[in-house]
């Protein structure tokens, strides 16, 4: 939920008291005129003022909700499948790397693929960041066929390789790198297309990753068993070439820094060196206490979160044997995943303000559990059970994160709070799998690893519990501020209409004379 105008002072944190600048609108003030400007280089610089500032009352145009739009969503959700549907599957890839590159005189293979795909989820993360820097830049549409084209040259290459560290930079690197820039686009330019909407159409396309994670599990299972890993990525790559051809479709409504500052003409063009610089990053955000703690426990919470994703399905190849259709767990998990996002994203719509928090809390609450239930599970029938409702409270994390970002720091620094917290999330869920697979190399089971990795996420939501009461505490110390400063204002009014009221008087007093 985006915060009222009436509230911005809650949302904002620290940056309530400042006052309005240039600086605070985004861009820095220009520089003072030197000794050797003349007149025409202040009635320039004057120029390149009002240009940068735009009209006052200028506004951008409403979404068109709907038309070419639907085109935008469509390919908006198979980024998202695609993205997502092979990096929750990756535990059948897994399997496949395991058989394709594994060996007999080495007992560390499984820490060594694990690597793979938690690099490759990781990458993901870390480069959001510098997507949303490149997406300001470029604009959503270069951004994601350049990031499209990427992901397919590192998916291809990942099938030409013959052993398995040369993935670490094909498919962890630069696969991941460029579904990272395909992806985030994505996000962006629906909120070009759709407002009163946005919330349903985000939904569709959110829900192409359960149903992706859903489908490829069983596609997966399919080639790897009757061709082998490396026509199994290259047919993926047809997935990659799909997305190459729809991030042309995100047709610019907006344009982009890039082409603000190339649209300077003829004589203007030499105006373009007194462009003020742009604030790139915007580390005044973590001044808000309350969004600090949150971006410390996210990821705390998040050590233990993709390691079923990755180990699930070897683990039910040691514990199950029997069973046929072990990919089931993974296609349980996206089921209720998708499930979990709508339902909690529309019963967050009813909690208030930051008390959204919560949701998130109960959400890794069940996590950890049913994650430490993993190794418990002697029938395979309540190993489904467990899947499903982690599943669930998978999608419940998901859905919540933008707007208790929006309640945190404010709709104007939700785009950067997201990003630094997404890029934070990679540490964990790259380090995760790797640990579960050296403990299972160790071990000679994944139980010890499925019951560490429920640990994390309760440390994690036990730390987003004070994250109201911070929140609460700092808004009430703002509205003192504000009141104390209202109060001083008023006497100051008071004290400068006694002190001229004698001279009224006076005048008031000669007129009747």
């Amino acid at each position: 939920m985006v915060p009222s105008p009436a509230e911005p002072a809650a949302a904002q944190g620290s940056s309530e008291t400042e006052t309005l600048s240039p600086a605070s609108l985004g861009a820095a003030p220009l520089s003072g005129l030197g000794p050797s400007d003349g007149p025409e280089a202040a009635a320039q610089k004057v120029e390149v003022e009002v240009e940068l500032a735009g009209p006052a009352s200028a506004e951008p145009p409403p979404p068109p909700e709907g038309g070419w739009g639907w085109l935008v969503m469509l390919a908006a959700m198979w980024c998202n499948g695609s993205v997502f549907g092979i990096q929750n599957a990756c535990g059948v890839l897994f399997v496949a790397m395991l058989k394709t590159f594994g060996s007999k005189d080495d007992d560390q293979m499984v820490f060594k693929t694990a690597w793979v795909s938690s690099l490759s989820m990781g990458m993901i993360f870390f480069c959001c960041p510098i997507v949303s820097i490149f997406t300001d830049i470029f604009g959503c549409r270069q951004t994601a066929v350049v990031g499209a084209a990427i992901g397919f040259i590192g998916l291809m290459s990942s099938s030409f390789v013959s052993s398995i560290e040369p993935l670490y930079l094909t498919y962890g690197i630069i696969f991941a790198s460029g579904c990272s820039f395909a992806y985030q686009p994505s996000l962006v330019i629906l909120g070009h297309y759709f407002k009163k909407r946005l919330g349903l159409v985000n939904g569709i396309v959110t829900a192409g990753s359960s149903l992706f994670t859903i489908l490829l599990p069983l596609l997966l299972r399919v080639l790897t068993e009757n061709l082998d890993l490396f026509y199994t990525l290259r047919i993926l790559c047809i997935f990659m070439f799909v997305l190459f051809l729809a991030g042309f479709t995100y047709r610019p409504l907006a344009p982009s820094v890039r082409a603000k500052e190339s649209g300077v003409k003829g004589g203007n063009r030499s105006k373009r060196k007194f462009s003020p610089p742009q604030k790139i990053f915007n580390f005044a955000i973590f001044k808000v206490t309350a969004y600090a703690v949150w971006a410390v426990g996210i990821p705390l919470a998040l050590f233990g979160y993709f390691v079923p994703y990755v180990h699930l399905v070897k683990h039910v190849n040691e514990r199950f044997k029997e069973e046929t259709n072990k990919e089931v767990v993974l296609m349980c998990i996206g089921i209720t995943s998708g499930v979990g996002r709508l339902l909690f994203g529309r019963i967050a719509d009813y909690v208030p303000g930051v008390k959204k928090v919560y949701l998130q809390v109960l959400s890794f609450v069940f996590i950890g559990l049913m994650s430490m239930m993993i190794p418990l599970c002697s029938v395979f029938g309540a190993l489904i059970a467990v899947c499903l409702i982690m599943g669930l409270f998978d999608g419940c994390f998901i859905s919540i994160m933008a707007p208790i970002a929006f309640e945190l720091v404010g709709a104007q620094d939700v785009s950067q709070a997201i990003g630094f917290l997404l890029g934070f999330m990679s540490i964990p869920m790259t380090v995760g799998p790797p640990i579960a697979g050296l403990l299972r190399e160790k071990l000679g089971s994944y139980d010890v690893a499925f019951y560490l990795a429920g640990v994390p996420p309760l440390i994690g939501g036990a730390i987003l519990c004070f994250i109201p009461w911070i929140h609460s505490k700092k808004q009430r110390e703002i509205n003192k501020t504000t009141a104390g400063e209202k109060m001083e204002k008023m006497l100051e009014n008071q004290n400068s209409l006694l002190s001229s009221s004698p001279g009224i008087l006076k005048k008031e007093s000669d007129s009747v004379i």
